[in-house]
């Protein structure tokens, strides 16, 4: 049976040692979506929400969970990213949140761009939870990931 990269011998965690790696070009991507009642999605649209514009708060919220996620993920290293971008988007039913992180290190920006779109839709519900009980996070994914050699 294969071992887990992130558990030693006896089975404990540990963080993988990426040492001898070669740096390469990163990129992820990621996705998830909220659901809101109607009533909601219209107080969005015209940015009439009390505490101001969900969908950009919410963009610049996961901009910055990503940049902090080596913060947050106990075994995930910390990388030098290059480039994140979040898009908070109106459609049917809900918000959906698209996540876009790259850099260039020895290992990729998965959790980073998941983490971005898992804190934007998180801020989606907080900005909203005082008119919407009924919200509902789901489909939080990652939709790609490359590594390519450093130029």
């Amino acid at each position: 049976m294969e071992q887990f990269s992130h558990t030693d011998d006896q089975g404990k965690a540990r963080m993988v040692d990426v040492g001898g790696k070669p740096d390469q070009q990163r990129l992820a991507r990621a996705e998830g979506f909220i659901r809101l009642q109607e009533a909601t999605l219209r107080l969005i649209r015209d940015n009439e929400m009390k505490k101001g514009d969900v969908l950009a708060v919410s963009e610049i919220a996961g901009i910055q969970a990503a940049k902090r996620t080596g913060e947050l993920m106990p075994l995930c290293h910390t990388v030098p990213l290059t480039h994140v971008s979040v898009q908070a988007i109106l459609e049917e039913g809900g918000v959906k949140v698209v996540s876009e992180v790259s850099c260039t290190a020895k290992t990729g920006v998965e959790m980073e761009a998941l983490t971005a779109v898992s804190t934007a839709l998180l801020n989606v519900y907080d900005m909203c939870k005082a008119v919407d009980s009924n919200m509902q996070i789901d489909g939080i994914r990652l939709v790609e990931k490359k590594k390519e050699p450093k130029p």
